[in-house]
């Protein structure tokens, strides 16, 4: 893969690396921090995995529009040879903030989902700890690895 071609950015490749790593990441968090749901308790398999596929899906849309947000506001024409560390963190920021919104919402205000008492909770926010980590560590892991990418070519 080119990412520079004649002093052109190929940004398409990003962004298709992007979708992937953050699908499978976001799949396997999803599974993996489910005991710290209520869900775990009181679901059947079934609803249990539609539940972790469904939210999958979520972060999924999440992580492209924060990541399409962020080049619209600070990308250019040649992102991302250029502009790349200030699109990753303005990512990462857009996500982390859409997340800590909707736990609040879909947890204090709709009751769609509920933490078990072994979610640890951030406090003054009485956010998820898990949640505000996948934002945080998944598109920066991902950034991280992509830009590696970049500085081979």
């Amino acid at each position: 893969m080119s990412i520079l071609n004649n002093g052109r950015s190929e940004w398409l490749p990003i962004l298709r690396q992007y979708f992937v790593l953050m699908a499978l990441g976001n799949l396997a968090w999803e599974f993996a921090h489910m005991p710290l749901y209520t869900l775990w308790e009181t679901g059947t398999p079934s609803e249990i995995v539609f539940a972790a596929l469904h939210c999958t899906g979520g972060d999924i849309l999440i992580a492209l529009a924060a990541l399409v947000t962020a080049l619209i506001l600070f990308g250019n024409s040649r992102w991302p040879a250029q502009t790349y560390g200030r699109v990753a963190i303005v990512t990462v920021a857009i996500g982390l903030a859409y997340t800590l919104f909707s736990e609040w919402l879909n947890i204090f205000i709709r009751a769609s989902w509920a933490y078990s008492d072994l979610m640890p909770i951030i406090p003054l926010i009485d956010a998820g700890l898990s949640p505000a980590a996948q934002w945080t560590v998944l598109p920066g892991l991902a950034f991280w690895w992509l830009n590696r990418a970049i500085r081979k070519h």
